[in-house]
């Protein structure tokens, strides 16, 4: 008896899209390996049972719908044309996705440095800006999301909008090793931070410098210019995720918190093996902010 696929229709798209096409538009990868890469590492985990009526979206296909939604933030509904399946599926698949690439990938590409990694970071900072005995750069950004009804206030950041808090240290390659998601956007950054594992751990990160103004000594100056250079770092590092990661720009209400956390992820296979950004992403990224914002 032959078993129909499942959600293909007469179109093609999700194994097109998956495993021919390469550009940043599809799933924010430029290469077929790492999209590849990514299936087999979560394929004992998205991998459904075929039945006797039909069979299941292939785990290529889950992952280029969840991709798909993570980097354009486009509607459900759209995608469900895209791909030839419902609305409730798309839901579905992404959710689970989403959870499977916080639980099986995250623990493997964020964590804390040791041994060999922990000396290279020291070393990078030190080659690189100049900044001794330091083993990363921490900061904190805001991300869009649309606010519990009961707790809206909370979630109202300085800028105008409501957000949640994403607390990151990066090591000199634009690699996260830390991450504190999810406190509301009108909570400051130094309670984040005293809250956080991070705090009790005490390394060497580099936070704000000293404050500009009368009194400093040259010595004072010349620390504060090699800190800031060092945590440039961490800025761009805030960006790169936001580029391939259009869910990130926008007002999002699905489950918030995970979702940060699984670009996060990406981001670190993005970057640990060598995925290329494209410069005008980077540009789109500042034109979408704003608008997400007024």
């Amino acid at each position: 008896i032959a078993i129909p696929e499942r959600g293909l229709g007469s179109f093609v798209g999700p194994l097109h899209l998956g495993l021919t096409l390469t550009g940043t538009e599809i799933s924010g990868f430029r290469s077929r390996e790492t999209f590849l890469f990514i299936c087999h590492e979560l394929r004992p985990h998205l991998q459904r049972t075929t039945t006797h009526y039909r069979k299941p979206l292939s785990v290529e296909n889950r992952v280029a719908v969840a991709l798909w939604r993570l980097s354009t933030n486009t509607e459900y509904r759209t995608i469900s044309h895209l791909f030839g399946i419902g609305i409730s599926t798309v839901c579905i698949i992404t959710r689970e996705v989403v959870h499977a690439i916080v639980q099986v990938l995250m623990p493997k590409f964020i964590k804390v440095p040791q041994g060999n990694v922990l000396r290279d970071i020291v070393n990078g900072f030190r080659d690189k800006w100049g900044f001794p005995q330091c083993v990363g750069a921490i900061d904190g950004t805001h991300v869009p999301m649309i606010a519990p009804r009961k707790t809206k206030a909370d979630f109202y950041n300085r800028m105008g909008y409501y957000s949640v808090l994403l607390q990151a240290v990066v090591d000199h390659k634009l690699q996260f090793w830390d991450i504190n998601v999810g406190w509301p956007g009108k909570v400051h950054d130094a309670r984040v931070f005293a809250n956080s594992s991070l705090f009790r751990k005490g390394p060497s990160v580099i936070g704000d410098p000293f404050a500009e103004g009368q009194g400093l000594t040259r010595a004072e100056q010349q620390y504060n210019y090699r800190l800031s250079r060092a945590r440039m770092c961490v800025e761009c590092a805030f960006g790169r995720p936001k580029a391939r990661r259009r869910c990130l720009l926008k007002r999002n209400d699905h489950s918030t918190n995970t979702v940060i956390a699984a670009c996060c992820t990406l981001h670190n296979i993005c970057e640990s093996r060598g995925e290329a950004l494209e410069p005008n992403l980077i540009d789109d990224n500042d034109n979408e902010m704003e608008i997400a914002n007024t």
